[in-house]
């Protein structure tokens, strides 16, 4: 690999399989990171990710876990502790999407989005302070969205999980830093993934008209704001929530 300012580092992507958190788990990796990487049900796509990130130079591992699970963080965390011996790295990716206007949601499609994307963050995060904080080291990078902060119809629960994420960030932020443990958010707005690509080309076309640089953004493009978060370069930045969304209000 061409780029070390990461090696000796370990570092934990939950949802790592596919789309952003594949991108987030090969940019770590092909900065010199031993990545450990999440996926709950798809075990190809994950092995794909391996094999892309080994056809790299890069070191990855998939790990079978749900962040709905308390329990099962814990041993995840606790594995790779167990293996590498510290944990510098952790990046929340993990994230469902269950949409549905507020009159037709059902309570357990609120519950089960806020499980996964904001109680699952949280388990997360509880699960490596304590190694980062005993290393007096670490970057804990949580994945928020546009619609924390503008909303959107028909996504009630996940705004309400993003703009807690946000909220749980800026206070995890002022708990671990006398440790040196920095705690940053990354905000993709509309990015190209399979989501935004089932879309219909005129609404996709609507989309890009909203955003100033003309474009969607791509994984890629988030994948690189959480490598320098993550980096000796960010040590300064904690409790930020960066927008990455080519300009859109």
């Amino acid at each position: 690999m061409s780029d070390a300012s990461l090696a000796g580092k370990v570092a934990l992507v939950t949802g790592g399989s596919r789309g952003i958190g594949r991108a987030i788990a090969r940019e770590l990796a092909g900065a010199g990171a031993h990545v450990v990487f999440s996926y709950v049900s798809n075990p190809e796509a994950a092995r794909e990710t391996e094999k892309a990130i080994a056809e790299q130079g890069g070191k990855a591992v998939a790990a079978r876990c749900d962040v709905a699970d308390h329990e099962a963080v814990e041993s995840l965390v606790a594995q790779i502790l167990q293996e590498h011996k510290r944990l510098d790295i952790a990046v929340n990716n993990a994230g469902i999407a269950r949409d549905q206007l507020i009159l037709r949601m059902k309570p357990e499609d609120f519950d089960a989005v806020i499980a996964t994307n904001l109680r699952g963050a949280w388990s997360v995060c509880r699960a490596v302070a304590r190694p980062m904080v005993k290393q007096r080291g670490g970057r804990i990078i949580n994945l928020s969205s546009v619609v924390a902060e503008m909303g959107n119809p028909g996504q009630s629960n996940y705004a309400a999980s993003k703009g807690g994420v946000e909220a749980l960030t800026r206070s995890l932020a002022r708990e671990l830093g006398s440790r040196s443990v920095t705690v940053n958010a990354v905000a993709p707005g509309f990015i190209d993934t399979d989501m935004t690509r089932d879309l219909p080309e005129p609404a996709k076309a609507l989309l890009v008209e909203r955003i100033p640089l003309g474009r969607l953004g791509t994984p890629e493009d988030v994948a690189s704001v959480v490598r320098f978060l993550a980096s000796d370069a960010a040590g300064y930045v904690t409790g930020q929530v960066i927008h990455v969304n080519g300009g859109l209000d």
